[in-house]
């Protein structure tokens, strides 16, 4: 079965870096766009970027510039390089998956970023 395992959330500083890891099983890894979302609190659930199989990135503006996505598609894992952190960017973050127009969700990783 499809399974999405996120890591490396935590609490950073403003300014700060974290990198967020999805380990995915159970699907063609390389051949699927891979996602992470968040949810800041009280708010709904975003698109922050996504990675199409061949490496083809797109971001939301809030993020552009200080986040990067990857992939590795030997590893089946999907990363989230975030720098220049700022206070709106806490979130619980999620990698997600798009198979047969079903959607798979990562448990969700929490970034919280605070002086």
């Amino acid at each position: 079965q499809v399974q999405l395992v996120g890591s490396g959330g935590g609490l950073v500083q403003p300014g700060g870096s974290l990198r967020l890891s999805c380990t995915a099983s159970g699907f063609s890894f390389s051949t699927y766009v891979m996602y992470w979302y968040r949810q800041p609190p009280g708010k709904e659930r975003e698109l922050v970027a996504f990675i199409t199989g061949g490496g083809s990135t797109a971001y939301a503006d809030a993020v552009k510039g200080r986040f990067t996505i990857s992939r590795d598609n030997a590893k089946s894992m999907v990363y989230l390089q975030m720098n220049s952190l700022k206070p709106e960017d806490t979130a619980v973050y999620y990698c997600n998956t798009r198979i047969s127009q079903n959607d798979y969700w990562g448990q969700g990783t929490q970034v919280t970023v605070s002086s």
